[in-house]
């Protein structure tokens, strides 16, 4: 009976009430050992806490849960639990947990023939996919959740699945498709009294007018969906309406109603534990604070929201890789400004040890998930006390619900501040790291390391010699960077062509500015990490008017300082793994396009004469050169020589490939 009463307020949105009758029904069950009844309570009590935004309590719960329902063998109380499970994971941004949970909880569903159930998972995994930056994958989630609510009658599930797929359209730009899905939601919820359904599309509507910056409507849809919330406690929901009315505020330039609403904001998403959402509030009021002309300021909060957004990229590298690609787009954006900011503080050694993290989220932006961090990349974002101490007196301020404006003028924060413009300006938070890294340069052979940053109206060039690290800014348009850039890459693919203008051009905005320094270190080789579009062109063919870069240095091009072992091992005993293509041509598909590889009649032969030359060299001929004979064997030679034909299509690493002498191909 109490349970049944919980049900009703739960679906009055009543959470709180609910959760009190489910935990009076959960002792009366325990004390009776009614097992089946005492499962069913404990599913109910997890799904009211997700209901009030406090996922961590539904996880402990779900997690108690799975084990007691597998004893009892109860397969649909299993699904619903695994699917709850899911829901409070997606929430937390544990998207790897979350898809793993979902997809046990589907297989069981489809097992047992619940329809309702598969409808619901494919649902929640289209939320899951839209959280990952995979809109047309969510899109086929929410589609099949949606026929399958309408055939079961289920009105409840079909209002979620249309906003689901009204949030995807939102995020490829079809706002008109998006609106006509929320609005169908919002009648929906309102025809059903669904008072959380409702907030949910109102607050979806503001996220489509914010889109197209008519904010005043933006304003007037959030307010709504804020004070919908807070009526049924529902926290989470409350939490991400303030977020949307931060930014609403800050995009129509009124800071000090920005900066009220993202502090509240932050104080929930921190007691909820959902993480990506604190960093993206961090990140936002480090922005507000740029714009008050607080850099100091900025840059913690900036920092705080990297260091979170690491923590949980690191978590999700097991996902399938073209599930990371929320963490490629905006959040690269993020650390290029914080990299930018530190530069024109002077604090450069902070700089590039950002752009390192910077370096490694483009590399998942590549899918070269196999590249992973070092010690120096796992350890996160380092802060200075002052920074430290700020931070601990802002969220001890949010609790006690101070004004933030005049939190941020008060002494407990000029003060830090101020000892950041004191201490920080030009010095190494980590001078330990800065002397470990000019020791590697020293035994790389005297080598300097030059990181340039491209922006949009300058080029910041980064160099750390064993004397010392300096910054140049190279006033220059993205645009003409990019336009010489791609005029220099067709001079040296042209035979006819002649790559010392647009070389030389190269030269002077990338190299001349570091010459004297350079000199002045005794420099003879440069260690190179590109950024952007100028990791396309080969930094020792830039020209100065006389000679060649590569006939005064020795480049090599590095993914980041804190990816490469500078170490010198001695040098293995020679051993080489080859392969040769076969005579005849081979036709495959690459992008789509069916394209004609040559046969290589000659390929043989130049293998046979390195057996013949140097003994022991192990070799693979024809169809024989193939992934099985091949890929167990690359760690166990110092030299792999393919003769061989290759494909490399710049920022496309699945479509850039070595061939195999079966056809098969060894991608990027």
């Amino acid at each position: 009976m109490l349970r049944n009463l919980g049900d009703i307020y739960g679906q009055q949105s009543q959470y709180e009430l609910a959760i009190d009758l489910f935990e009076q029904s959960l002792e009366i069950f325990r004390e009776t050992s009614n097992r089946a009844e005492e499962a069913d309570a404990l599913n109910s009590l997890g799904t009211a806490y997700i209901d009030l935004g406090q996922y961590r309590q539904a996880v402990e719960i779900f997690e108690q849960l799975l084990p007691f329902i597998r004893e009892l063998e109860d397969r649909f109380l299993e699904g619903a639990a695994l699917g709850n499970l899911g829901i409070a994971y997606r929430n937390l941004g544990q998207y790897e947990q979350a898809i793993s949970s979902l997809e046990q909880a589907l297989t069981l569903f489809r097992a047992i023939d619940d329809r309702g159930g598969e409808g619901r998972s494919l649902g929640n995994l289209g939320n899951v996919y839209s959280n990952l930056g995979q809109y047309e994958r969510a899109i086929d989630f929410q589609q099949q959740s949606l026929e399958i609510a309408r055939e079961v009658g289920d009105r409840d599930g079909e209002g979620r699945a249309l906003t689901g797929l009204g949030i995807a359209y939102r995020n490829l730009g079809q706002y008109e498709s998006a609106i006509n899905f929320f609005e169908q939601h919002l009648e929906i919820a309102r025809d059903i009294g669904d008072r959380a359904g409702e907030g949910n599309a109102l607050g979806s509507l503001g996220n489509v007018y914010f889109s197209l910056s008519q904010y005043e409507r933006t304003i007037d849809f959030y307010e709504q969906r804020l004070a919908i919330a807070r009526e049924i406690g529902d926290r989470a929901g409350e939490s991400r309406a303030l977020g949307n009315l931060g930014n609403a505020y800050l995009t129509w330039v009124k800071l000090s109603r920005a900066l009220e609403q993202y502090g509240q904001a932050v104080a929930l998403f921190n007691a909820l534990g959902t993480r990506a959402e604190e960093a993206l509030s961090l990140k936002n009021i480090g922005i507000l604070l740029n714009r008050q002309n607080q850099p100091e300021l900025a840059i913690t909060f900036l920092k705080a929201s990297v260091d979170i957004r690491e923590s949980i990229r690191g978590e999700i590298r097991q996902l399938d890789p073209d599930l990371q690609q929320t963490f490629t787009d905006t959040i690269a954006a993020d650390y290029r400004l914080l990299a930018e900011l530190l530069l024109q503080a002077d604090r450069v050694l902070e700089a590039q040890e950002i752009l390192d993290l910077l370096k490694l989220q483009e590399l998942d932006d590549y899918e070269l998930r196999n590249v992973r961090g070092t010690d120096d990349t796992e350890d996160g974002i380092a802060f200075w006390p002052a920074e430290q101490e700020i931070l601990d007196r802002f969220y001890a301020a949010l609790e006690t619900d101070t004004d933030l404006q005049t939190f941020f003028a008060s002494g407990e924060v000029t003060e830090p501040v101020a000892q950041l413009q004191r201490n920080a300006r030009g010095q190494n938070l980590n001078p330990e790291q800065l002397a470990k890294l000019q020791d590697n340069l020293q035994q790389a052979g005297n080598a300097a390391l030059l990181y340039p940053l491209i922006l949009d109206d300058r080029l910041e060039l980064v160099l750390v010699t064993t004397t010392g690290l300096t910054r140049h800014t190279v006033p220059l348009d993205r645009v003409e960077l990019n336009r010489v850039i791609a005029a220099f890459r067709a001079d040296i693919t042209d035979r006819t062509s002649d790559p010392r203008p647009n070389g030389q051009q190269l030269y002077d905005w990338l190299i001349a500015p570091l010459i004297s320094d350079l000199e002045a270190a005794g420099a003879e080789t440069i260690l190179y990490a590109a950024d952007g579009q100028l990791r396309y062109i080969p930094l020792a063919a830039l020209h100065d008017g006389e000679q060649w870069l590569t006939d005064r240095f020795t480049i090599n091009h590095i993914t980041a300082a804190s990816l490469t072992d500078f170490s010198q091992a001695e040098a293995a005993p020679l051993s080489i793994l080859a392969g040769a293509f076969p005579a005849q041509d081979l036709v495959i598909d690459v992008a789509g396009e069916e394209r004609r590889f040559n046969g290589l009649p000659f390929a043989q032969q130049e293998v046979e004469n390195l057996q013949a030359n140097l003994p022991g060299t192990v070799a693979f001929f024809s169809a024989g050169f193939n992934r099985q004979a091949i890929e167990p064997r690359l760690g166990d030679h110092t030299i792999i020589h393919l003769a061989t034909h290759g494909t490399f299509r710049s920022g496309h690493p699945n479509d850039s490939f070595i061939l195999l002498g079966d056809g098969d191909r060894i991608t990027l």
